[in-house]
């Protein structure tokens, strides 16, 4: 058969299609999720390495045999595989590639082989290049993959007329394939990437999609719950979630009756009526998600066999010393697949209202003055420290999952450290705890402008101190401190025993420091009075400052108080 340069163009071109066909189906699972990130983790560079070797041998495979020669596109996975995983990725991967290539034989194998891992290292070159230079996004750019790639095809027929023999033979063939080789694999890396792209803001639309109804549900549903994890208010918070969720309905449980029910199935599903689900039993009982999705989990209805919901999730609201005190439950209807982006706020959800319902039984509780000036403590939190975390739970949660779900944590330690307290008086050690975990959301909300240092002996940590005491001061520090500089901020947070007093110095290098009239800053006024009614007037906040130099807030209670 005559082979002209065009007919084999077309060739390439449509085995290019069946490339980018596999790579559009695979974009679809969370295989590819690694991919539309720079990989930077040991796991995702396993990952990259694995796939775009995969790929390079399909190039090699869907390639079409030309004399002694095999004209094919394992460029685009060789190229890409070092543009995105780096030089070690891009080095294995062309290895991969070109062992394979060099198996099927001819008179190009050597040549061949030697291409993929010259194409490999190429790519990994330019990532790193662009990695030192900060110019992260850049990778991704499906132009830049294309002209990467070109650069690479014709760095393998120089090769090949380097390498293969005879010389005269090798020449030929090169003119035969130079043209629909550059042409496929420059186009399909490009294709290839904006795939990548396609993925990525995929991705990002739903996390913008996740923030914005996080953020929605909190500010709506905010204190609802702590007025009483009764009939009443678990009504609204459902009403809120229905609303914003778009499910088929919401219910709200204790432990033993329906509290709140609205959408489809309102007509059966009625509030005050005892808890006759199994999967609403086993998740109380077991504290842990039940999840029927009507597929692979049957769903059916406890209360009516004609009631048109099919799926359920079942998330435990969790109190003091993880007790169940109750459920959330979102369902769909038959007609409907639960979304996985309302399953994972379900969960969210669920920790937000433990969190308020725990809120409202702590201040229940509550009727002493000290006890109150906690709770007006904690009301200084909450919402903005909230919505402050959850805007930076989901700027990270595109670049590095890991970090975001390691603030999550840290947000839900501090909530709990926050309400959790077993009485008015707290280990030095139990209140650093609190501290740093408030201080990784800062952290990461800060990221480069913000430094922090904590010098705590460990013979310091069992001295007692009225709880709530550090994070009021620390967070001064930071919100009416480092925060307002144009450069980055540093805070220390040291302990030392003078004596017969435990003294801890919160110091931060803005020097903003502005005394207030009497009923003003009512957080450190609230610390240095109870720190004075627990120990005496010897005891409590004193406060150095030097304008725009430093500021230095040092508290002072009896190193006695400790635990016997």
């Amino acid at each position: 058969m005559q082979i002209d340069p065009v007919g084999l163009s077309l060739v390439l071109l449509q085995q290019m299609c069946v490339y980018l066909v596999v790579a559009y189906l695979l974009s679809r699972t969370k295989i590819f999720i690694p991919l539309t990130h720079a990989t930077i983790r040991p796991p995702h560079k396993l990952a990259c390495y694995v796939i775009f070797s995969l790929f390079c041998i399909m190039g090699t495979v869907l390639g079409m045999p030309v004399v002694h020669a095999i004209a094919n596109t394992p460029a685009i996975g060789a190229v890409l595989g070092g543009l995105l995983g780096g030089p070690v990725v891009g080095l294995a991967v062309g290895i991969t590639g070109g062992l394979h290539r060099y198996s099927l034989g001819g008179a190009f194998a050597l040549a061949a082989a030697i291409d993929i891992v010259v194409q490999g290292v190429l790519g990994g070159l330019m990532h790193r290049h662009l990695i030192r230079r900060g110019r992260i996004r850049t990778l991704f750019d499906p132009v830049k993959a294309g002209a990467l790639t070109f650069v690479g095809v014709v760095l393998e027929l120089l090769i090949d007329l380097a390498v293969a023999k005879p010389f005269d033979q090798t020449l030929e063939i090169v003119k035969l394939i130079a043209v629909p080789e550059l042409i496929a694999n420059s186009l399909g890396a490009a294709m290839f990437m904006g795939i990548l792209l396609d993925r990525r803001a995929l991705i990002e639309r739903q996390s913008s999609l996740f923030s914005a109804k996080a953020l929605a549900i909190a500010a709506r549903a905010d204190g609802v719950l702590r007025r009483g994890f009764n009939q009443e208010n678990s009504m609204t918070v459902a009403r809120i979630i229905y609303e914003e969720t778009g499910v088929g309905a919401v219910a709200i449980t204790d432990r033993e009756k329906i509290l709140a029910f609205i959408g489809i199935g309102d007509d059966h599903h009625l509030p005050g009526t005892r808890i006759s689900s199994t999967s609403t039993l086993d998740a109380i009982a077991n504290n842990e998600v039940t999840y029927a999705d009507g597929n692979e989990v049957a769903y059916q209805c406890s209360i009516s066999p004609t009631c048109p919901l099919g799926a359920s999730l079942v998330i435990p609201l969790v109190g003091e010393d993880s007790h169940v005190i109750g459920t959330i439950k979102l369902y769909e209807p038959k007609t409907k697949l639960f979304s996985t982006i309302n399953r994972t706020l379900g969960e969210g959800i669920a920790k937000l209202l433990s969190s308020q319902i725990l809120a409202g039984r702590y201040e229940q509780q509550k009727a002493l003055l000290a006890q109150a000036e906690i709770k007006l403590l904690h009301a200084q939190v909450n919402p903005h420290f909230l919505f402050n975390a959850l805007n930076t739970i989901a700027a990270v949660t595109c670049d590095d999952p890991e970090k975001a779900r390691d603030l999550i944590g840290d947000l839900s330690t501090f909530f709990r450290m926050n309400l959790k307290r077993p009485s008015q008086i707290a280990p030095l050690a139990e209140e650093i705890e609190h501290v740093n975990a408030y201080l990784q959301i800062e952290l990461a909300r800060f990221s480069d402008s913000l430094s922090v240092d904590i010098d705590i002996p460990d013979s310091l940590g069992r001295v007692r101190l009225p709880a709530f005491t550090l994070q009021p001061v620390v967070e001064n520090a930071i919100k009416h401190g480092t925060s307002q500089l144009l450069r980055p901020g540093h805070v220390s947070i040291k302990a030392r025993d003078d004596g017969d007093v435990l003294v801890i110095d919160v110091e931060d290098d803005a020097g903003l420091y502005e005394a207030k009239p009497a009923g003003q800053g009512l957080g450190m006024s609230l610390v240095d009075r109870r720190i004075k009614n627990c120990f005496g007037p010897s005891y409590g906040v004193t406060v150095a400052s030097e304008r725009d130099v430093f500021t230095r807030i040092t508290i002072r209670v009896p190193l006695e108080a400790a635990f016997k």
